[in-house]
């Protein structure tokens, strides 16, 4: 039997998701994403990922600011839909959209719940230097991302693992992983386990005060950084008083010298432990480039202490 389903996502990892459940056999009512945007000083309005690619499928598109009235709930209620599926959707569903009758909430986690709740999942995973992540399929309770768990399955990390490489892999096994959930659901098998709260970690919204390098934390850690922002916010630091992003390092070992110092022509700076080459880097506006390409046009010298 088909079951009909609102989708609730915002970006581009949702994409796939939307995507695997689209061609199953069951009826994508609606789908709810964030707002439109404006960009580049107003001139242009932006749709999120989803909302796209919804077009695309000719499903209708709600996006509301908010649920605090009665109105969106309403309009879900005659819907009547089986199951609302929630993935990166960047709202928090309330209480009384929750408590509709004989409707399942679930979330897709980019996270081994209960490890890595909250916002930043796959980065807080990378930079934490984990070696294995994963994508949870649970059921939504008010208390986030604490319902109990009905499906997982693992991903391994590896040193050179990037943000955009891990939330691709799990994108596309969490296209894999709902139609499982949906078929346990359909075939009334579906067991939700409670998650332990004594191994419970936070995954906080990643600030733009953390961003900054530090030369003073060992190579690794600087790595585990550069990989985890390379795609969003991007780990930086200053040359001559111009912030630069670094795209892709490397660790050098046995390297060492003063933290933050640039030991030699092929720009590798010294950290606590070891040492990190950059490969690829951004200035503040402009395309990226290689570090060779980098060098040619910027004033530094070997020895040279980096902010």
């Amino acid at each position: 039997m088909a079951l009909k389903i609102i989708f609730m996502g915002t970006p581009d990892f949702a994409v796939p998701i939307l995507k695997s459940i689209h061609e199953s056999k069951h009826k994508i009512l609606e789908v709810y994403t964030q707002p439109p945007t404006k960009k580049n000083r107003g001139l242009k309005i932006q749709n999120s990922p989803i909302h796209d690619f919804a077009n695309k499928l000719n499903i209708p598109v709600r996006h509301p600011i908010s649920f605090k009235d009665d109105i969106e709930i309403k309009h879900i209620k005659t819907l009547n839909p089986d199951i609302i599926i929630v993935v990166a959707y960047g709202k928090i569903l309330p209480e009384a959209l929750l408590k509709i009758e004989k409707v399942l909430f679930i979330n897709i986690h980019a996270s081994l719940l209960p490890k890595w709740r909250g916002a930043a999942p796959i980065q807080r995973a990378i930079m934490n230097m984990d070696r294995e992540s994963g994508v949870s399929i649970m059921k939504i309770v008010p208390k986030l991302d604490s319902g109990p768990v009905l499906l997982q399955s693992k991903i391994k990390i590896f040193e050179d693992t990037t943000y955009k490489e891990l939330a691709e892999k799990m994108s596309k096994l969490g296209g894999k992983l709902i139609l499982d959930a949906i078929k346990l659901i359909e075939d009334k098998k579906d067991i939700f386990v409670e998650q332990n709260e004594s191994e419970v970690s936070y995954a906080k919204k990643i600030e733009k005060s953390e961003c900054k390098i530090n030369w003073n934390k060992n190579a690794n850690e600087v790595i585990a950084k550069i990989n985890a922002l390379n795609s969003n916010l991007g780990s930086w630091f200053e040359i001559n008083g111009n912030r630069v992003k670094i795209i892709q390092a490397k660790e050098i070992k046995n390297k060492k010298g003063k933290p933050g110092t640039l030991l030699d022509e092929n720009f590798t700076i010294a950290c606590a432990n070891n040492a990190v080459q950059i490969l690829k880097l951004k200035k503040e506006g402009k395309q990226q480039i290689t570090a060779e390409e980098f060098l040619r046009g910027t004033q530094i010298k070997i020895g040279q202490l980096l902010n």
